[in-house]
């Protein structure tokens, strides 16, 4: 056990109150061990890795905050092929670092995920993705702790339900994350002919066009590496602690899955990606209750055309530009991005809160859509 501090020291957001117990466990076993001993007491329980992506309350929390530090990354003998490469992480280890030390060692697959603040086991409860990436294009599996069961098990990629920004692991499964296991190329036989080990083909439109590139072109991996921090640091998305637009949970919002019948109703310039079979059937209503605006409709069957909208061009559309505020309040969207809210320098997270509704509000009232937050709340309620 540690002597708790304020989740606004240990959160990227920096609200937050201060929890009742912490522990931090820095091997393993020792993280195993106070799962164990926090499910056992029939305690509140909360992971916390980096804090990149936790919206504390202000109260603090009722429980046991256990923060996962826990390091390494191992190359394992299990590769497939000859030009592949598996990893094994552990669950604390920083994913930027992974990056980093991927980029470094010729490795490609996940370059485009450079500058994703928060931990390696955090990274496939919601799958993260930038750029033309997803983790699950790379995730094997992971080492899993089963809250329901106390024991330890590997779950396949295929199991956890990787979707956009959404997993097995966001939608109730409960338990913790010991470690991830990734597949990634090794060009160090193709960067002996062409003198460079080249990142997996480029897959998003603002980064081909930042590198100067066509869609599918292959760049050095250190090159794209570099790209895609400078893309990242010009919305403020790479942490800088004297950059208040740093201050965030990175995009708070997720871009809404829409009917593609619905979607055609918004103004003819607003973006959407088609990303759903190619049946069609009539609207229909579905209860709040039985889902939240995000991922494939349930009883759909594959028969509904989705497309996938822009938050970012909602919330600007709605009227709320960056560097907005409320009258009086110190959290504020990010100048340099609307899907980013900010920490001015002191901001509540009430403060982010009201700040967050306010948007939700603006966008269902000008376009009949329900944001949905992206970050985990914790004893914050929109």
């Amino acid at each position: 056990m540690t002597d708790p501090v304020p989740l606004s020291q240990l959160t990227t957001l920096r609200v937050g109150g201060v929890p009742a117990r912490m522990v931090a466990p820095a091997t393993e076993q020792e993280l195993v061990d106070a799962a164990l001993a926090a499910w056992s007491s029939d305690d509140d329980w909360m992971l916390l890795g980096g804090g990149s992506n936790t919206v504390a309350g202000d109260e603090g929390f009722g429980g046991t905050v256990i923060r996962v530090i826990t390091r390494g990354i191992e190359v394992s003998s299990s590769a497939p092929d000859r030009d592949r490469v598996r990893l094994r992480v552990q669950a604390g280890e920083p994913w930027d670092s992974v990056v980093a030390q991927a980029v470094a060692r010729g490795w490609a697959g996940i370059e485009a995920l450079s500058g994703i603040p928060g931990s390696s086991g955090a990274a496939p409860v919601q799958n993260i993705g930038a750029y033309g990436q997803e983790l699950g294009s790379s995730l094997v599996a992971i080492d899993f702790l089963d809250y329901e069961t106390g024991a330890r098990r590997r779950m396949e990629a295929g199991e956890l339900e990787l979707g956009y920004r959404t997993s097995v692991l966001k939608q109730g499964l409960r338990g913790v994350v010991l470690a991830i296991e990734l597949d990634l190329q090794d060009t160090s036989a193709e960067a002996s002919v062409l003198g460079s080990a080249l990142s997996a083909p480029v897959a998003y439109g603002q980064l081909a066009g930042a590198l100067g590139v066509q869609l599918g072109d292959r760049v050095p991996l250190s090159t794209l590496r570099d790209t895609v921090l400078a893309l990242r640091a010009s919305k403020g998305m790479v942490l800088d602690a004297s950059d208040h637009d740093t201050w965030s949970a990175g995009s708070f919002f997720t871009n809404p899955i829409v009917t593609e019948t619905f979607g055609r109703t918004l103004p003819g310039d607003a973006p959407r990606w088609p990303i759903g079979p190619l049946d069609e059937m009539p609207d229909r209503v579905i209860p709040l209750s039985d889902y939240a605006g995000v991922g494939p409709i349930p009883g759909a069957g594959g028969t509904v055309r989705l497309v996938k909208l822009s938050a970012a061009w909602l919330i600007e559309h709605a009227g709320i530009s960056r560097g907005f505020r409320l009258p009086g309040s110190r959290a504020a969207m990010s100048s340099k991005h609307t899907l980013a809210l900010t920490n001015t320098g002191a901001a509540t997270a009430d403060e982010i809160a009201q700040l967050a509704r306010y948007v939700q509000g603006r966008v269902q009232a000008e376009f009949g859509v329900i944001l949905q937050p992206e970050p985990v709340l914790v004893g914050v309620h929109l």
